[in-house]
């Protein structure tokens, strides 16, 4: 009786094994599902070899635990490390077809801003998406729409729960703090008198004004525009963030604001609150939360650690 007892205690133990690590599987159904360009994507078998030439993609890939699926990448990405020994498509913009066609994809995921590749893909009858998220909600879409569409639901619901959580700390601890009022520099050196900045609707601009900020540029009529220096000077922001974009020829450099006669004249630069920040951490990926944090830090350093 004990050992007929023990046997159904053991079997009923696997069981129960067996339904957790059924629950805990990824669970991929069939569908058709709609991409940030409208179209309709349908997807009959969860992909198993995926190419990626946009960083911002990639990232989402690698964030939802799908880098061992990720075939092909573009020159451009660099992160995560490991992206950087897939092998590579070609460029961002440019990405080769006959690179992509001979990594076998199942899925191709483009963000729609290399016009010929999706007339190629077309005609060559592969399925591929358009992740192309506008804001922050974009971009948590966009991680569970590919989760749903590779069978990684679970893991992309829980990368954008994560990511939920950390900028409501954030917002959290600026909650009730004084508003700064903030320039952001994206391009001070292509027109030096007219430099580009983000106006509203940009991640940029969310970033800042979650943080506790103000943009100064947050009147201006769209996403990223060129306001003139002398209207920067009048409104004499208290902080100036400048984008690093490391490599770039549009980087400038803070000792360059100091130096300059009319920037010099900005509460920003007589305090010496200049700041460089990572523009990677404001690019439409799971760091975006990181973005926050960061950019936080330097409007409220005394509230966000």
């Amino acid at each position: 009786m004990n050992k007929q007892r023990t046997f159904l205690c053991l079997i009923l133990a696997l069981l129960g094994l067996a339904i957790v690590a059924m629950a805990c599987k990824p669970q991929f159904q069939p569908g058709t599902f709609t991409d940030d360009a409208g179209r309709a994507v349908t997807i009959n078998k969860a992909p198993q070899r995926l190419v990626s030439h946009v960083p911002s993609i990639t990232e989402m890939l690698f964030a939802i635990g799908l880098g061992d699926k990720v075939v092909g990448v573009s020159d451009w990405d660099k992160y995560p490390p490991e992206a950087k020994s897939k092998p590579s498509v070609g460029d961002y913009f440019k990405p080769s077809v006959e690179r992509i066609v001979a990594q076998d994809p199942d899925l191709v995921l483009t963000d729609g801003y290399s016009k010929d590749l999706p007339r190629q893909l077309d005609s060559l009858k592969i399925n591929y998406a358009v992740i192309n998220p506008k804001d922050v909600d974009g971009i948590f879409r966009d991680i569970d729409l590919i989760g749903k569409m590779t069978g990684s639901e679970v893991a992309a619901q829980k990368l954008v729960q994560s990511m939920k959580d950390d900028m409501a700390d954030v917002v959290s601890n600026v909650k009730g703090a004084p508003r700064v009022k903030v320039f952001y520099v994206i391009d001070a050196k292509t027109d030096p008198n007219n430099p580009w900045t983000a106006g509203p609707g940009s991640i940029h601009d969310y970033l800042i004004t979650t943080a506790g900020g103000s943009n100064i540029a947050a009147t201006a009529v769209g996403d990223y525009v060129q306001l003139s220096i002398e209207a920067i000077v009048a409104a004499n922001p208290d902080i100036i963030v400048i984008a690093d974009y490391p490599g770039s020829t549009i980087a400038t450099s803070i000792e360059a604001f100091k130096q300059h006669p009319v920037w010099s004249r900005t509460r920003a630069v007589q305090n010496e609150r200049v700041f460089m920040f990572n523009s990677d951490l404001s690019n439409p990926t799971p760091r975006i939360a990181q973005g926050l944090r960061e950019m936080a830090k330097i409007l409220h350093p005394d509230l966000v650690k």
